[in-house]
Formats: C-alpha cells, sequence, structure tokens
C-alpha cells in the first residue's frame, strides 16, 4: 500500500530543499512533489489593457469626453 506524507519546507540557497523524517526508509525510493505556494504579483489594470495587440482607442480621459461630447452633439441632429 502506497503511504503519503506531507511535509511543508522552506528552499534554500541554489533552489535546494531539505526533508527529513524518521518514516522515510533508508534505500527507498520515493517520488517527490513540490507546489509553490507563494501568490504571483498581479498586473496593474493598465498592464492589461496595454498588452494587448490592438491600441487603445484613447490615450487620456479628455479624450473620452470630447469623443461623448462629440457623440451626444450626433444625437441632437
Amino acid at each position: 500500500m502506497q503511504k503519503s506524507l506531507h511535509v511543508r519546507t522552506t528552499v534554500l540557497p541554489g533552489g535546494k530543499i531539505e526533508i527529513a523524517n524518521d518514516e522515510l526508509p533508508v534505500g527507498q525510493t520515493v517520488d517527490v512533489v513540490v507546489s509553490h505556494l507563494s501568490v504571483p504579483v498581479g498586473r496593474s489594470i493598465m498592464e492589461i489593457l496595454n498588452s494587448g495587440p490592438e491600441r487603445r482607442l484613447f490615450q487620456t480621459a479628455d479624450e473620452v469626453r470630447a469623443y461623448l461630447e462629440q457623440e451626444k452633439a450626433s444625437w441632437d441632429r
């Protein structure tokens, strides 16, 4: 029967990890699975918008206002 052991440890210099446990038989072959628990740093909304292949329609808030004013003025015609 397969037995599992859960150990949480810290990565040592050089990217090494160390697992020491009396339940691990000397000379036994074991599988080791490493899960990285750090949360990746998120990107800002501007980074996400700027990463797209298309160019943004407006570069500034003033350009947005001017566009909206033009659009509203066209409704009255």
